[in-house]
This record gives structure tokens, C-alpha cells and sequence, in this order.
């Protein structure tokens, strides 16, 4: 286990948002960096986005490479999609995935968290103002992870 990740740390953390193209696979991707294997980490969405094509956002993809987190491989899945649903901690990125986090934990020893995340995808302007808000995105995720899970 890596020395900045506290020994109390859940077995087992889900990441959930609207599509899982953006805000969590960054978060899981992240997580992991930190973790390494010591935590099993996943993420997943509401609803796959109609017309698009499989895989991560490009502007997700190209933000996470500049920190050398590998975004290419990611699948996107939705909540019935999940091979287990047994997470110790769920931290959902938007209302809607908070709503079906509190419904798949319902009777379950699961803790539920709330980090209101801001979508990048709404952001306008030139390719840079784009990723800038990618960034923001990437680094406002990155924080929180790191006060929730390291010491």
C-alpha cells in the first residue's frame, strides 16, 4: 500500500456520474493513481450518451495524459453495467447519479457522498478555453481526492 493512503480507507469506491465519459472516469483514474491496487476503484453512469462513440471524452483523454493518466482504454457503463455493486463508498459527481447511488445502496453498508461537480462539456470558446475547463475539472477532482483518501 502506498505510505500516503490511510489504512481506514474503503475496499471499495465507485465514481458515478451522468454519462461516465468525463468527471468519473477522471476521478477513477485519478484514485487509482494514488491507490494504486490497494482500493478497488470503478466508475459509471447514468445512461451512455446517444451518438457518441465509445470510449472517454477526447478533451477528458487529453487533459488526463498531460498528469499520465491513460484515459484510452476506459468503457463507458451505466449503473446496471457494474459486475458488483458491493462499493464500500459511493461518491456520485451530479444530483441525478446522487439519487441512483442513495436507490443501489438502500440496505447495503455503503457510504454515500456528494461532490457537486462542475461539467466541462458546457464550456465554450476556443479548443484552450475548452481544455482549460477540462483542467479545472481534473484538478478540483484531484484535490478532493487526495484530502479524502491520503493523510
Amino acid at each position: 500500500m502506498p505510505p500516503d493512503i490511510l489504512l481506514r480507507s474503503p475496499g471499495a469506491v465507485l465514481f458515478a456520474c451522468n454519462f461516465n465519459r468525463v468527471r468519473s472516469p477522471m476521478a477513477e483514474a485519478l484514485l487509482k493513481q494514488i491507490a494504486g491496487d490497494s482500493i478497488y476503484v470503478d466508475s459509471c453512469g447514468l445512461k451512455l450518451r446517444e451518438g457518441a462513440g465509445g470510449g472517454v471524452d477526447p478533451f477528458a483523454d487529453a487533459v488526463m495524459a498531460e498528469i499520465n493518466c491513460n484515459l484510452t482504454r476506459h468503457d463507458p457503463k451505466i449503473f446496471d453495467d457494474l459486475l458488483d455493486s458491493s462499493f464500500d463508498l459511493v461518491i456520485s459527481l451530479t444530483p441525478e447519479a446522487q439519487h441512483r447511488a442513495v436507490e443501489m445502496a438502500r440496505g447495503r453498508a455503503t457510504t454515500i457522498e456528494y461532490w457537486p461537480t462542475f461539467d466541462p462539456t458546457l464550456a465554450e470558446g476556443s479548443r484552450e478555453a475548452r481544455l482549460a475547463a477540462y483542467r479545472e475539472v481534473r484538478d478540483s477532482l484531484a484535490v478532493r481526492i487526495r484530502e479524502r483518501f491520503a493523510r
